[in-house]
């Protein structure tokens, strides 16, 4: 048990929580603020990386991923900073993905030299439209024209572009949002990240859509259409979907979001930030002060912003990793399932499902089907009940 986190490996998360603005569907850790000291945020991160490392002991980091809020807004003397201590603490593998979340205003797309420089080889852009209505509909403070200048700018700085682009907004055609898709994969893209739009509680989106206010979204029916043809689309240009959102070709899949559908290891630093460690042998969960005021308040009095942890029992750890794993298109592992767990899934569950066409069973690797990955819940509910 002490060594199955090296199945999935070990990253780090640093999340920076400022944005410039809040999105009307962002249900993130994210704030607006008009100033930042990033001197002291600088210091106030790499105090709990110092913290996590002396809890971990010697490790070998696979990913980093700097997420938000958006990171971009970092110094990038503060992204290199902490890539350096990441790399004295525990140190860099030969070769290892470091992603910086960014969004493609002007601005920030002028920083991206400077990221590369930092060690930052990997970048995601958070596009979410080619359409410039949509793009005011959502919140978003860029223009097609700027995310397309961007894209290029990013293309030519490192060795891995992603982008993300959200789908069943409101008013929105499946042949409208094809078309935008299709836009999207001329571009070369070789990772993209599809979600489709959810309306959170807490969110601007999610009291408009309780007021009855929030109109043009689709149907269910025509979301679940959106969803299965963006598959076959996607495919035609050689982007295959290797997890429920995420398409990539081959070679091209995030290292560091594999790690957490692949249930490894990975430290959770800035304040928000989740952490799955395995401590003394036993899989633990951490999480931070999301209150960044807060948060820094804990730094600068204990050197880290952790609450109190929770050592997570077998069933705790099985039902984890069959709900992230049962996302990728390889599928869950039923005899590590078992080993986490300590217990296993009738044979009559999963042949049920076989028999409804929902999954596969690949010498006791359970995969979703084709017709099963949209009903991912309700397969999670019938194999964990």
């Amino acid at each position: 048990m002490s060594d199955d986190w090296r199945q999935g490996g070990f990253g780090v998360y640093i999340h920076w929580p400022y944005c410039l603005a809040k999105c009307p569907y962002c249900d993130f850790n994210s704030h607006v603020s008009n100033e930042v000291n990033h001197a002291h945020w600088r210091a106030a991160l790499l105090s709990e990386l110092r913290y996590t490392a002396s809890l971990t002991g010697p490790r070998r980091v696979d990913s980093v991923f700097f997420g938000g809020g958006t990171p971009s807004l970092m110094e990038a003397k503060t992204v290199s900073a902490l890539i350096e201590e990441i790399d004295r603490l525990w140190g860099l593998k030969p070769g290892a993905e470091i992603t910086l979340e960014a969004n493609p205003t002007s601005v920030e797309a002028d920083k991206f030299a400077d990221f590369s420089i930092a060690g930052v080889n990997r970048i995601s852009m958070g596009i979410q439209s080619l359409n410039d209505d949509a793009l005011r509909s959502l919140g978003r403070m860029h223009s097609v024209s700027e995310a397309l200048s961007a894209f290029e700018i990013a293309k030519k700085q490192f060795s891995k572009v992603s982008f993300d682009l959200i789908y069943a907004r409101q008013r929105q055609t499946a042949k409208a949002w094809f078309s935008e898709l299709e836009q999207a994969l001329e571009l070369a893209v070789d990772h993209l990240s599809l979600y489709q739009l959810t309306i959170e509680n807490g969110t601007r989106f999610g009291e408009l859509f309780k007021r009855g206010k929030l109109r043009g979204l689709p149907e269910d029916d025509a979301a679940a259409d959106m969803y299965i043809g963006t598959q076959q689309v996607c495919a035609d240009y050689g982007l295959l979907p290797y997890e429920i959102s995420n398409y990539a070709k081959l070679g091209a899949e995030s290292r560091h979001n594999l790690i957490y559908w692949r249930y490894g290891d990975y430290a959770g630093i800035g304040p928000g930030a989740h952490a799955r460690l395995t401590l003394d042998g036993q899989k633990t969960a951490m999480h931070t002060e999301k209150n960044p005021a807060k948060w820094l308040k804990m730094i600068e009095k204990y050197g880290n912003g952790y609450f109190p942890s929770e050592v997570l029992n077998p069933e705790d750890q099985g039902i984890e990793y069959l709900m992230m794993s049962m996302r990728l298109t390889e599928g869950s592992d039923m005899r590590r399932f078992e080993s986490l767990s300590g217990t296993g899934v009738s044979a009559s569950k999963i042949q049920n499902l076989e028999n409804m066409g929902m999954i596969h069973n690949r010498n006791g690797r359970l995969i979703a089907t084709e017709k099963g990955r949209p009903l991912l819940n309700s397969i999670l509910s019938e194999l964990l009940a």
